[in-house]
């Protein structure tokens, strides 16, 4: 039987070693260990938002608070179309996210991001595992909707001029080959109820 790993390499043609890539050094730190990018980063997949610093040469250890109020007194956002939430190209696409406060979802978004790409655990701190499979089992998460998202994410990280070009490429691999195992674990889900290890959600353990 094909594995949920195996499926998800073979639809979205990233190979696994290349998916998990990211883990290969730690993303965080070298983008600054800062919170900065990956709050760029989901701000610009749901708003296309110009932003302006929001923590100026301080990492994160530094950090007392990070809930969303501060995040968002302490961020200048320059007004601009939503991205996700006004998709008219694609209108079943935004009904996905219908249900959800934008504000809410760029929270979640980059606080899974830090904690993935080898920043300190923020998302499961405030809402537990992330549990990927079973947080979008409610969503009809198919092909065509993986699709979508990767696209509306590449625009988002061709806009993001906080993440470096190779930092990019790997997050990418990991973004695509993570859509396509969702694809799979929404697929099996669906025909039957059991727990299943996602490495997506789980950075490698400290040294």
């Amino acid at each position: 039987m094909q594995s949920l790993q195996d499926k998800a390499s073979e639809w979205s043609g990233v190979a696994a070693a290349d998916a998990f890539a990211i883990d290969d050094g730690n993303i965080f730190e070298s983008l600054g260990g800062t919170p900065q990018p990956f709050v760029d980063l989901s701000t610009n997949f749901y708003t296309r938002s110009a932003i302006a610093p929001l923590f100026p040469d301080q990492r994160l250890s530094a950090l007392i608070r990070t809930d969303l109020d501060f995040l968002l007194t302490s961020t200048r956002f320059i007004p601009g179309s939503n991205r996700v939430y006004e998709d008219d190209e694609e209108e079943w696409f935004r009904e996905i996210f219908s249900g959800s406060k934008k504000e809410d979802a760029i929270q979640n978004q980059y606080e899974f991001l830090i904690q993935r790409m080898g920043g300190p655990p923020l998302f499961s701190e405030r809402r537990g595992h992330p549990a990927l499979i079973g947080r979008h089992r409610p969503f009809l998460v198919t092909h065509r909707a993986a699709e979508r998202w990767l696209h509306h994410m590449q625009q988002a990280l061709d806009t993001t001029e906080s993440i470096d070009a190779d930092s990019k490429v790997k997050m990418m691999n990991f973004f695509r080959h993570t859509a396509y195992f969702l694809v799979a674990g929404n697929e099996m889900t669906r025909k039957q109820s059991q727990a299943v290890a996602c490495k997506h959600a789980t950075s490698k353990p400290a040294e």
